[in-house]
């Protein structure tokens, strides 16, 4: 589609310029009533006859052809919306088509900024289709590209998502020194927060209570809030108060959470990130079960809330962890049926690919099968539970879930491993030994423990 009333007006204004009629600007190849149609915006004409006209109009090519440019543009950037609503919508791989689809029409028309756009949506299906190696390739290469440009915000926009993707394929070091990095490289410029560089802080808060570290994650959630009531958009501030009130609860503080957690819920409700409030819901939820005293219906609604929503809007994962959070608050209330239904459905959308979730899951399945008194069922998901947290090599990120598998270890009866299933968790959280383990292996003839 091309501007043809811009470009008709743009023709009269030239020949009326340089005092021709239409005869004369039509030639001997052109006829004046097909130069009068153009003038009138009725007529599309080719790239060679615009060349011809600018020739007789003594100006520059570009000064037609760019209507006929402009008007290209503008359909790759509706296209450039529709695979974006796509993704917002849920459906991954809709988007991933649109997307490489428009790859190569901006790509053909040299609109090099909206093809890096397309890029990184591409990168965005990827990763909300589970496809979290293939998408890290595409996030890695933009984030070269935006670092050879000198462009922070795209860069931090990238490292953020790199984050995600990083803490999901359990490697959490990884995932910690590049926010951190990232983070100093920011600090060190100056220059005024941005929403990008709120949601990397609050991203980073993420992964160091993960990763067990909660001073530091404490320490930067506040950090955080103050710096986040410069920005005016709403998404970064409740970002932050969600990670802070996370920290909070892991120290113990569980008032302090819930106060935090729910000043973020009314921020996000204000605006019209569905899927970052569907998230903050289940946040929310975790924080209500594991209180002393669980508070496992107001949970239920709110994950229910979360679920509706991201069953249009939401990733696989995002699900996944809905439905495993459900299967807890569902086997707390005494309903371990139900709780194996939602656990199955998790362990369906992760798939292969999320093993520390994937052992979470499992371990909430054999829980809810023990509960059942169905002591095979139980054994074969915590045993596959036991198999996957080994294969995830995710550090101080499992250490909650070998502390788990004791649990449940122990409940069946299997005492000497759900010592060692305890002592792995140790291990996870940096412990390497004992004072009498040490003395055991060091003098001859002392009974090992």
């Amino acid at each position: 589609m091309v501007d043809l009333q811009g470009l008709g007006s743009r023709i009269r204004q030239l020949r009326r310029a340089a005092g021709m009629s239409q005869a004369d600007l039509a030639g001997d190849d052109l006829s004046s009533s097909y130069i009068s149609l153009l003038e009138a915006g009725k007529r599309n004409p080719s790239g060679a006859v615009l060349e011809q006209l600018a020739e007789r109009l003594s100006c520059d090519p570009a000064n037609l052809l760019s209507f006929v440019e402009r008007a290209q543009t503008g359909d790759l950037e509706v296209e450039m919306h529709y695979a974006e609503m796509t993704l917002r919508t849920g459906d991954a791989a809709g988007a991933l088509r649109a997307y490489q689809e428009l790859q190569g029409k901006a790509a053909a028309a040299g609109e090099q900024e909206i093809a890096e756009a397309a890029e990184l949506g591409v990168a965005k299906a990827l990763e909300h289709s589970g496809r979290l190696e293939e998408a890290v390739v595409r996030y890695e290469a933009l984030r070269t590209a935006a670092r050879q440009a000198n462009s922070r915000s795209s860069q931090l926009a990238v490292v953020v998502a790199l984050c995600r993707c990083y803490r999901e394929l359990g490697d959490l070091s990884y995932a910690i020194d590049l926010a951190e990095t990232t983070l100093t490289q920011v600090q060190d410029l100056n220059l005024a927060p941005t929403v990008v560089g709120m949601e990397l802080v609050a991203t980073l808060v993420g992964l160091h209570y993960e990763r067990g570290d909660l001073h530091r994650a404490a320490y930067l959630a506040s950090v955080g809030i103050e710096q986040a009531k410069e920005v005016s958009d709403p998404r970064a501030l409740g970002a932050v108060y969600w990670n802070a009130s996370v920290a909070a609860h892991s120290n113990g503080r569980s008032g302090d959470a819930l106060m935090l957690i729910r000043r973020a819920l009314a921020i996000y409700s204000e605006g019209d990130n569905h899927r970052a409030l569907a998230r903050l819901r289940n946040a929310y939820a975790a924080v209500l079960l594991q209180t002393d005293a669980p508070d496992v219906d107001t949970a239920k609604g709110l994950l229910q809330q979360s679920a509706d929503v991201l069953a249009s809007q939401g990733s696989s994962v995002d699900i996944a962890y809905c439905e495993t959070a459900m299967a807890r608050a569902h086997l707390l209330s005494g309903h371990p049926e139900t709780a194996v239904g939602h656990a199955r459905r998790a362990l369906d959308l992760l798939g292969s690919k999320h093993r520390l979730e994937t052992a979470r899951t499992l371990l909430v399945l054999a829980a809810a099968y023990l509960e059942q008194g169905e002591e095979e069922a139980a054994r074969s998901a915590y045993e596959r539970a036991a198999l996957t947290l080994e294969a995830s090599e995710a550090g101080r990120q499992a250490a909650f879930a070998w502390a788990e598998l004791a649990e449940v270890l122990e409940r069946s009866g299997q005492e000497e491993r759900a010592v060692w299933a305890y002592r792995q968790g140790m291990r996870c959280m940096g412990r390497r030994g004992t004072l009498v383990g040490n003395v055991a292996k060091s003098v001859p003839g002392l009974p090992r423990p």
